[in-house]
C-alpha cells in the first residue's frame, strides 16, 4: 500500500476503523518516522489554533478574563501589589 503525506484525506483511508483513542495509538505507532513528525506538526497547529481564538475571546472586554484584569489594575492603581515570595528549594 503506497503512504501519502497525512495532509491528503486519502492518506488516512488505511485507518477508517480506528475510533477509539487506544486505537488511533496503535495507528500511529504504525506510522514511519516522517509521517510521525508531519502528524505531530499538524497536531501542534489545531493546538494552537485553538489555544489563540480561547485566549483572545477571553481576553476581550466581557470576556473570562476581564473581571481579573479589572481587580488587577485596581490593586496595582492603589499600591496594592506584591512581589512573589521567593521559593525555598529544599
Amino acid at each position: 500500500m503506497e503512504r501519502l503525506p497525512i495532509d491528503r484525506p486519502e492518506a488516512f483511508a488505511y485507518i477508517l476503523d480506528v475510533s477509539t483513542v487506544a486505537e488511533i495509538k496503535a495507528a500511529i505507532d504504525k506510522l514511519s518516522p516522517r509521517e510521525k513528525c508531519e502528524l505531530n506538526a499538524l497536531l501542534r497547529s489545531w493546538d494552537e489554533d485553538d489555544w489563540d481564538r480561547q485566549m483572545a475571546t477571553d481576553t476581550r472586554p466581557g470576556g473570562k478574563l476581564d473581571k481579573l484584569r479589572e481587580a488587577a489594575e485596581k490593586e496595582a492603581n492603589a499600591g496594592l501589589l506584591r512581589d512573589f515570595p521567593e521559593r525555598r528549594i529544599t
